[in-house]
């Protein structure tokens, strides 16, 4: 069996990766509410594309997680899974898992 750990990584500036409970979704309404209040889209942002609020979330999530493995199966929480966090959709998007034994 694989043990070791993997890393998650979105190498893009307006989407991140977080780790969260997986198990009611209002988690995920909250989230992004609690995310909209504490980053909201302000007239005062200079960005040309419009998307600074996205960017500021992006940044306040990760680009990132490390996750050990364990029986070659992640080692979460009960209710924890790993998520891709889009801020600025539509975009065509990718993240890219690296697997080290250990």
């Amino acid at each position: 069996m694989i043990s070791g750990i993997a890393v998650v990584y979105c190498p893009h500036t307006t989407a991140g990766i977080t780790i969260n409970e997986n198990a009611d979704p209002d988690v995920v309404h909250d989230l992004l509410i609690g995310l909209d209040k504490a980053f909201p889209s302000r007239p005062e942002f200079r960005h040309g594309e419009g998307n600074s609020a996205a960017h500021l979330k992006a940044s306040a999530m990760g680009s990132s997680v490390t996750v050990i493995i364990e029986g070659g199966k992640l080692l979460l929480g009960t209710w924890q899974s790993v998520y891709f966090c889009e801020f600025d959709p539509p975009r065509k998007r990718r993240f890219y898992v690296k697997v080290m034994g250990g």
